[in-house]
């Protein structure tokens, strides 16, 4: 059950001058809440004694409202030290939990879905913070606490009176290990449940154009009641459990009481005990009800804060599929790329994407990457980004093999503008920024210009503080597309990596990129993929490939002159492109 204490060793290791102080005046405040009843008891007896003086009096109530201001001070120190550390640990485990997201590989969110990453890194961290916060108060209030009270009870009072009313006692601390274990399990369908309904949310916001434009509004309805139903009732389950707990401890705790009150009569009654002590031990045995609780929450919050970091773990643990080498080779300058007999398979692929596939780029050079869809034109690019294991054959840069080079070093080098554009929710300038955080305005309007995106810039309401709604939701394919690219061209990459990233954009606008391209990036490597051949005309050299494999390669001029797909491809574009005129 105390697996989670166990777990977070590290964060109470670390605060643990904080906890420390915490714990203990907790304990002082247990302590002191102790001497009111007692004192409330001798006054009783005073009063049934007669001998009740008005200097005792006050004297009682003097020392009563004295110690209950000294609880009240320690009282705020402690709860500000307990309840702090649990927003500092949902903190730093939230911190960690997202550097570890953005070194993960795409392999990883493959097999991962957005909501239930969501889910793990709100819902779960904050149930492992209550467990660090309140679940360290009922861990002390249910051992130390409960145990002064007993032993005030025992010592001060009666131990016959003491050893009675807590016969029935054990049998809660039985009836919370039942509950616990049935809470863990369902807490765990639960959050399970929660996640898959945050993928849901997720994917509909996300398609809501599409639900619309297949008048599938009702179908998403239903979908998401029935998920949302789902979650309901994994929930409601874990809520009957719940509901178990103060019932349990009410009753026997009233059991108590009842033994209690019948046996310390008859204490009374044979002057083995006064009647201030009896009043004074049933406060006592009041104070002893939230201990009682305090047990049934601490195995609810441990049971909980479990299966949650349980949760967190099961990412957090997760190694990425590309790591850094641990002594990586620096690379002085990047005068070569060069693939020798490279053979490559997605993780989740039956075939191989790549085979055999052999290549040299020289720096300064202007790759063009065609074929059909589906050929590897989008494979043979990312190879450059190493977000996946390598396969068979060796990939090089300036001659050192890819997986011997720090990641940082090889993304500083490349610049990527992937076929689907990923936007912020942020004005066009924070998107283009993104590429180089210090760029001056004129730095973006340059990039601006060299994305042919200047002209579109009046048409937008607040030109460059234009926020682009989530996912650049507020621009039209061909916005986003330049935006994107102004975003790779601000940071002046060394190599960049346009994944037909011209798709979206006329011909006209798309001729006066590839000019721009060519000016302002020359001396520098470009690799090109494109379905449409014009983009890679001025290309040094052109590869075509078809099941992973190059079938033809040369220059533009060489590959017309070949009675092979490019030539074919490229007349079929120049006859569309003349009946369009």
């Amino acid at each position: 059950m105390f697996a989670v204490f166990k777990n977070l060793g590290w964060f109470f290791s670390r605060e643990r001058k904080r906890y420390l102080i915490g714990i203990i005046l907790l304990i002082i405040a247990g302590v002191l809440e102790l001497a009111p009843p007692k004192l409330l008891g001798s006054a009783i007896d005073e009063i049934s004694g007669g001998t009740i003086t008005v200097s005792s009096l006050v004297y009682y109530i003097s020392v009563t409202l004295a110690i209950l201001v000294v609880i009240y001070g320690i009282t705020y120190v402690w709860m500000h030290s307990l309840f702090g550390g649990s927003n500092l640990v949902e903190r730093l485990l939230r911190t960690r939990f997202m550097a570890h997201l953005l070194r993960m590989t795409p392999p990883f969110f493959e097999r991962n879905r957005t909501g239930d990453l969501m889910a793990r890194a709100t819902n779960d961290l904050r149930a492992v913070s209550m467990t660090v916060g309140f679940g360290m108060l009922t861990l002390t209030d249910s051992t130390f606490f409960l145990l002064t009270i007993l032993l005030a009870m025992g010592f001060v009072i009666s131990w016959k009176l003491t050893i009675a009313a807590i016969l029935p006692l054990p049998f809660i601390a039985l009836a919370m290990a039942i509950y616990g274990k049935v809470v863990h399990a369902r807490y765990t369908l639960a959050q399970d449940a929660f996640g898959d309904m945050n993928d849901q949310v997720l994917e509909s916001v996300a398609g809501v154009r599409v639900i619309r434009a297949y008048v599938q509004e009702r179908f998403d309805e239903n979908r998401f009641e029935k998920i949302t139903d789902d979650v309901y009732r994994k929930n409601l389950r874990v809520v009957m459990v719940d509901a178990l707990f103060e019932p349990t401890i009410r009753l026997f705790v009233g059991l108590s009481y009842i033994i209690a009150l019948g046996y310390g009569i008859y204490l009374v009654f044979h002057n083995e005990l006064t009647l201030g002590d009896l009043v004074s031990f049933n406060l006592y045995l009041g104070m002893m009800i939230w201990p009682m609780f305090a047990i049934g929450e601490l195995i609810n919050l441990m049971q909980r804060g479990s299966a949650s970091l349980d949760r967190v773990n099961e990412v957090l643990y997760v190694k990425p599929d590309v790591d850094d080498i641990t002594q990586p080779v620096h690379v002085p300058s990047l005068h070569k790329i060069e693939f020798k007999d490279v053979t490559f398979r997605y993780p989740t692929s039956t075939v191989d994407n790549l085979e055999h596939l052999n290549l040299q780029i020289r720096a300064g050079e202007t790759l063009g990457v065609v074929g059909r869809t589906g050929s590897g034109k989008s494979t043979l690019l990312k190879q450059l980004l190493y977000e996946y294991p390598t396969g068979a054959g060796n990939l090089t840069i300036g001659d050192v093999p890819i997986q011997d080079i720090a990641k940082d070093q090889l993304h500083g080098w490349i610049g990527y503008v992937p076929q689907e554009q990923i936007l912020f929710s942020r004005s066009v300038r924070e998107n283009i920024r993104f590429g180089k955080s210090d760029a001056t305005d004129d730095e973006v309007l340059n990039a601006i210009h060299t994305a042919a995106f200047d002209k579109d810039l009046h048409t937008l309401s607040d030109g460059l503080d234009t926020i682009v709604g989530e996912r650049g939701v507020a621009l039209s394919g061909g916005q986003k597309q330049r935006v994107s690219l102004a975003r790779a061209f601000i940071s002046e990459p060394e190599v960049l990596i346009l994944d037909d990233a011209l798709s979206a954009v006329d011909a006209r606008t798309e001729t006066r990129i590839i000019e721009n391209i060519r000016t302002k990036r020359a001396g520098k490597t470009t690799l090109i993929a494109t379905h449409r051949l014009s983009a890679v005309e001025h290309a040094d050299h052109i590869v075509v490939l078809d099941r992973g494999k190059i079938i033809e390669e040369g220059t533009h001029a060489e590959l017309l002159q070949s009675d092979g797909w490019y030539r074919e491809q490229y007349e079929r574009q120049q006859l569309a492109d003349s009946l369009e005129g």
